[in-house]
């Protein structure tokens, strides 16, 4: 097995995990951090994308625009997704960085399931995707 190979299975878990730990983040209602997880784990999974085609960023802004020249802008992920990325981008800064940002219950929750949505989209192509 290549070590790309073993690095795109490696953020996939970690993906995985990451999101998981949103979810009891969000059920012990600590929304700030349980948003700063949902969007890291779309992140892992977006730099094991970016991997199937040698790409990476040492930026998340880098990775954010190489998601976006790669792969929203070519249509093989929708549009929406790439809305969905750049949202959780805005809101991990927004909590992360800035004084008084309060996430809401149902936000979270939305976020949730559409992070769910995305991770599969995502992983499906991965799968699809024959990387040595």
């Amino acid at each position: 097995m290549s070590h790309r190979k073993d690095l795109i299975d490696y953020r996939r878990i970690k993906a995985k995990e990451t999101f998981a730990d949103s979810r009891i983040l969000y059920d012990s209602k600590s929304y700030s951090s349980s948003v700063n997880r949902i969007y890291y784990a779309v992140f892992y999974e977006v730099t094991a994308l970016l991997l199937t085609k040698d790409l990476s960023s040492a930026k998340h802004s880098g990775t954010r625009s190489l998601f976006n020249e790669y792969f929203v802008k070519t249509n093989v992920i929708s549009s929406e997704s790439g809305k969905f990325y750049g949202l959780l981008f805005d809101f991990r800064q927004k909590g992360d960085y800035g004084d008084f940002t309060v996430f809401e219950d149902q936000l979270v929750k939305e976020l949730l399931g559409k992070a769910e949505v995305f991770l599969s989209e995502i992983e499906g192509i991965i799968e699809k995707m024959s990387i040595q």
